[in-house]
């Protein structure tokens, strides 16, 4: 039922929100000339890799600095990605990626190889459903850049403190996986999203 409601969900919102694609590709064209979309490999279901669709926020070749965006006002980051990153904008083509099934709209966010090969097997155990697009920890952890521009050392901060809470916050949903809670995580992050 779950993925039946993923690929209604996602035809709908790829046909109704193209105008606000046309819009963004156009705002990021005019901003940063370079690619509109930006395709990042993660690591998907059963650990297959997947090319993850994104709005292109950073100027180009930024990715090869560093995988983690750190604080509001990272350098790499272009005028019109600010806002593109700060209304989640970025993560819209994704929906693609839902309507091909390389991911759910709600599941735990796909980590970077990089990141995935750190995982204990315990931690592995997010790897046995989709990714999503949102889910309790994308919610929980809204503010992440904030939060890592805080830290002396960003990448260390991420992979001993924030990667393992997010996991544990992964792991509700996966062992709770019901329509109302799938239901219940968009409206949630909607709702996060707006205020």
């Amino acid at each position: 039922m779950i993925r039946f409601c993923d690929i209604v969900f996602s035809w709908f919102g790829l046909l109704l929100l193209s105008p606000l694609f046309l819009i963004v590709a156009l705002w990021i064209e005019l901003d940063d000339p370079g690619p509109v979309f930006y395709r990042q490999q993660r690591v998907g279901k059963n650990g297959k890799d997947f090319g993850l669709l994104k709005f292109r926020s950073m100027r180009v070749g930024a990715d090869k600095m560093s995988q983690l965006t750190i604080g509001d006002r990272d350098p790499r980051v272009t005028r019109a990605g600010y806002y593109i990153r700060k209304y989640k904008l970025d993560e819209l083509p994704q929906l693609w990626n839902v309507l091909i099934g390389d991911m759910s709209l709600v599941g735990p966010r796909p980590e970077v190889r990089r990141y995935v090969d750190l995982y204990t097997p315990e931690q592995r155990k997010v790897l046995s459903v989709r990714p999503g697009i949102t889910d309790h920890a994308s919610i929980e952890y809204i503010d992440e850049n904030r939060l890592l521009a805080q830290s002396a050392d960003p990448d260390k901060t991420y992979i001993e403190q924030i990667m393992p809470a997010k996991i544990a916050l992964n792991m509700r949903y996966i062992n709770h996986q019901t329509v109302d809670e799938y239901l219940k995580i968009i409206f949630l992050t909607i709702t996060k999203i707006i205020r």
